[in-house]
C-alpha cells in the first residue's frame, strides 16, 4: 500500500510493487456494480510472490474472510504454485510462486 487518501466515507487504497510506485499502481475503491461471473469465466488478475509460504499466507487471510475460492495447489510448469480469491468487486485475484514472472523470472524460460 503506497497511499490511503481520504475518500468521502469510503476507503481507497493506492497499491504497488515495491520500486514500481511510479509506473504501475492499482486504485481499488468501493463503487460499481459487482462482477458476477460465470462458473466457466477464470478472468482474473495474477501477482507473482517471492515464496509458497507467501501464497499459503494469502490462502489463509482469505480463506478466514470467505473470499477463497481457489485453495493453494501445484500444477505443472507454467502455472506453479497458486491460490486464488474474490475481491469485493467479485473479481478473481490470483497469487502465485513458480511462473515465469515476477521474483526469480529471469531465470526461468518462457512457456
Amino acid at each position: 500500500v503506497i497511499h490511503q487518501p481520504a475518500g468521502k466515507g469510503s476507503k481507497i487504497v493506492w497499491m504497488a510493487e515495491p520500486g514500481k510506485e511510479h509506473s504501475f499502481i492499482f486504485v481499488i475503491m468501493p463503487g460499481g456494480q459487482d462482477r458476477q461471473l460465470a462458473a466457466d469465466d477464470y478472468s482474473h488478475f495474477g501477482f507473482a510472490l517471492a515464496s509458497r509460504a507467501e501464497v499459503d499466507s494469502i490462502a489463509v487471510r482469505a480463506r478466514t474472510a470467505g473470499c477463497l475460492v481457489w485453495e493453494p495447489r501445484d500444477e505443472p510448469y507454467p502455472v506453479g504454485y497458486y491460490c486464488g480469491l474474490r475481491d469485493p468487486a467479485g473479481n478473481y485475484v490470483e497469487f502465485s510462486y513458480g511462473q515465469p514472472l515476477g521474483p526469480g523470472a529471469e531465470h526461468m524460460p518462457l512457456p
